[in-house]
């Protein structure tokens, strides 16, 4: 009797445990796929693009992201170099790929054909030289600090903590009056070496905007042109390509970070991220809140896509022809999803030096040497605030007693002149422009730590500032 009462309940133990697993299973199961096609990402991403260790990739930009850090043990990835392809599994499940091709960088593989799409006539196109009229911020050689002082502050940002959370600085270059003077890079990382900006990638796409509004292409008033919200009845239709650049569309497309939000969702899980997009829900009235997500630039990638031409291809020789080429970006992949929609939200990778002629683009009010590449008031606009927050359009403002910042992050760099602005990304990118100063200064990294967060890039500006002043006043 006795064995038959504690057989049943070991199968009822067995049940309740299989039932248990099954519902954690369908629970976690997005955030654990979102987990691991971040890591098929941008370990490919790093690897392929970028040219670094894929295992210091792991360890310095996937394992201690988020809730990563509690079940990395449970991750395994696999870099296959001859098909320029990383596969990552969880616990053996929630498989991802994601495959590198020139050009495009790397892309999720959602379905059997997009390992041969990234591949394709549609995605690959050669790029032609760079048609810059600008005069060089640079020669060949890395430049050294021209004082003390700014060595000093330099050593300040690439000193590194002895324990987690680490600051990993990647680069710093640091453009005066149009030149640069001075730059450093970490063991690995070269001056042509493409580094991923992260959501500093929104600022380019407000610049591949800003040229089709220069072309007559597009006005920042019109309602998006996504054919999923013509209908006259849905309320969609009311949003606008400046609520989009300002993060005010009012769409259900929250950005959390967790896995379980949307946003994650729509970036790692989606094949087609713009059209995921396109269907969220109206939940504020356009224009009347602030709320950052990646969805926003997603549209309005799209929207750049259909405005060129369509295809993937037809996005390159835009930003090529009409952006990169003309300010002298020499080292850039901006990478797409499988429909051929470029992640204008956090997927393009420069190299200090590029990121730093972007920056100067936007010093410049837009203009590159003789050429004007924005139209006349688009830095204005871009750096105007929007409701009451530290954000303008695709740049952040520096007002640090604005409202509450996301990521518990703080809006701006107390000790930076008032006038300073910047793009922003994940981990410490930093593109600061300081139009009082006339200087730009780059810092890129895979950081986990204030210091190597928003903190540190004030300090840094800061200590650039005093030790230019310092030099100017001995001369």
């Amino acid at each position: 009797m006795k064995s038959k009462v504690k057989r049943r309940f070991t199968l009822a133990a067995i049940i309740t445990l299989m039932a248990l697993t099954a519902i954690l299973g369908f629970v976690f199961y997005q955030p654990l796929m979102v987990a691991s096609g971040y890591s098929s990402k941008e370990i490919c991403s790093g690897t392929f693009v970028s040219g670094m260790d894929p295992d210091q990739i792991y360890a310095d930009m996937v394992k201690p992201e988020g809730a990563i850090r509690y079940i990395n043990r449970l991750i395994h990835f696999d870099v296959n170099r001859d098909k320029h392809k990383v596969t990552t599994t969880i616990a053996g499940f929630y498989k991802t790929q994601a495959v590198y091709s020139k050009g495009i960088g790397c892309m999720l593989v959602h379905k059997p054909e997009d390992d041969h799409l990234a591949a394709s006539a549609d995605f690959i196109t050669q790029i032609g030289p760079s048609n810059s009229q600008t005069p060089e911020i640079v020669g060949p050689a890395a430049i050294e600090p021209r004082n003390e002082q700014l060595s000093t502050a330099l050593d300040r940002a690439f000193e590194e903590r002895e324990q987690a959370p680490y600051i990993r600085t990647q680069a710093v270059v640091v453009v005066k009056d149009g030149e640069i003077v001075a730059e450093r890079y970490a063991s690995g990382i070269e001056a042509d070496t493409p580094l991923l900006g992260f959501s500093a990638t929104k600022s380019v796409t407000n610049a591949l905007i800003g040229i089709l509004v220069r072309q007559g292409k597009l006005t920042i008033d019109q309602p998006a042109p996504i054919a999923a919200w013509s209908n006259e009845s849905d309320p969609r239709q009311r949003i606008t390509i400046e609520e989009l650049l300002r993060q005010t569309s009012g769409l259900a497309l929250k950005q959390t970070s967790s896995g379980f939000d949307p946003a994650s969702r729509m970036i790692f899980l989606e094949r087609d991220m713009a059209g995921y997009a396109e269907n969220a829900e109206l939940v504020t009235t356009p224009g009347s809140q602030w709320a950052y997500t990646d969805g926003n630039y997603i549209l309005l990638s799209r929207i750049i896509r259909d405005a060129v031409g369509g295809r993937a291809s037809d996005v390159r020789q835009f930003a090529q022809r009409e952006l990169f080429g003309l300010i002298g970006m020499n080292h850039v992949t901006l990478e797409f999803d499988a429909t051929g929609t470029p992640n204008g939200a956090m997927s393009m990778l420069a190299s200090a030096r590029d990121w730093a002629r972007f920056g100067l683009l936007y010093l410049n009010d837009g203009m590159s040497g003789t050429n004007r590449i924005l139209p006349e008031g688009w830095v204005k606009f871009s750096t105007s605030q929007t409701l009451d927050t530290g954000y303008g359009a695709g740049f952040w403002i520096n007002l640090t007693t604005s409202g509450n910042a996301p990521y518990g992050l703080p809006w701006g760099m107390p000790h930076v002149p008032h006038d300073a602005f910047f793009a922003m990304g994940n981990m410490g990118q930093q593109i600061v422009i300081v139009p009082s100063q006339q200087l730009v200064v780059v810092r890129l990294g895979m950081s986990h730590h204030p210091d190597g967060l928003i903190a540190g890039a004030d300090r840094l500006v800061a200590d650039v500032i005093a030790a230019l002043k310092d030099d100017q006043q001995i001369q």
